[in-house]
């Protein structure tokens, strides 16, 4: 006599003990595992499926964000998620890029940045001094050594520049509808819009660029320095905070011109916190 497939056979549910027919539980949802479930094939498609890059959601609230800035938040605050993914869940996905693969460290800073080029770099020097001092080291082989240690950091850390950044967002756009959870989820869409344009995309252009001033026997080095990518930085960060002041706070007319512009502010006030911070983590940690 023929064994009934698994499809057609009663089954005892794994996790709640309820009796059912069919793969899937109908009281908890629990699915009958088969032998094809435990194959390597479904194990790499159940990778993919989980980090959503398998997922076309993936892509879709990608695109939402780079078009619309805003308004995934916006439907997320607002109940309506079941047709994106969660603003986190795009931000560990793309996370997971910048931190695997070589792109501009975007939330990064080197000693010499620290030292030089942000507001509390006084501060910085007069510590690292004090330190080379005390230990009788080279600012070069101290330089060698913090550089190291603060990428690694950096990307560890992203997740503080989110909360950092949702405080000013909050301020700013103070609204009675807002609770600060909708801010922290305006701040990972922003996170998420900067890693994907400013380091992964941003990447990319800078590699296909390269080879093609390689092939014509000049160089774009001259042009890619601090001040062009912070201006990089303020376009595209200027975009995104005027589209969500639109979309997300409902600004209009002139408020909204005059709060983008404070909300950018207190972008660069949020990610230099961020950088004091990384800094003192580098520095006690080495």
């Amino acid at each position: 006599m023929n064994k009934k497939p698994v499809e057609f056979s009663e089954h005892v549910c794994k996790t709640c003990g309820n009796v059912f027919v069919g793969l899937y539980c109908n009281i908890c949802g629990e699915k009958v595992i088969e032998a094809k479930d435990r194959s390597f094939k479904n194990f790499i498609g159940n990778f993919l499926t989980a980090i959503t890059l398998a997922d076309n959601r993936f892509l879709k609230t990608l695109w939402l964000t780079i078009k619309n800035p805003g308004f995934l938040s916006k439907e997320y605050a607002n109940g309506r998620r079941v047709n994106y993914l969660r603003p986190l869940q795009v931000f560990f996905v793309l996370n997971l890029v910048y931190f695997l693969f070589p792109v501009l460290q975007l939330f990064n800073s080197t000693l010499r940045t620290q030292m030089y080029f942000l507001f509390h770099s006084p501060m910085i020097r007069g510590m690292v001094n004090q330190r080379l001092s005390d230990e009788g080291i080279s600012l070069t082989g101290f330089a060698m050594i913090y550089n190291e240690k603060t990428t690694i950091l950096a990307k560890l850390l992203i997740v503080v520049f989110v909360w950092i950044a949702s405080l000013p967002l909050s301020i700013i756009f103070r609204k009675k509808n807002r609770y600060f959870t909708d801010h922290v989820a305006l701040s990972v869409e922003l996170a998420c819009f900067n890693i994907f344009v400013n380091a992964i995309l941003l990447s990319g252009i800078l590699i296909v660029l390269s080879k093609i001033f390689m092939w014509s026997g000049t160089t774009f080095g001259d042009y890619l320095n601090d001040t062009t990518l912070t201006i990089i930085f303020i376009s595209t960060n200027l975009y995104f905070i005027y589209r969500a002041a639109r979309t997300f706070y409902d600004q209009k007319g002139k408020s909204l011109i005059i709060k983008s512009v404070l909300g950018i502010i207190g972008l660069f006030l949020a990610l230099e916190a961020y950088k004091l911070l990384l800094f003192f983590v580098t520095f006690y940690t080495i």
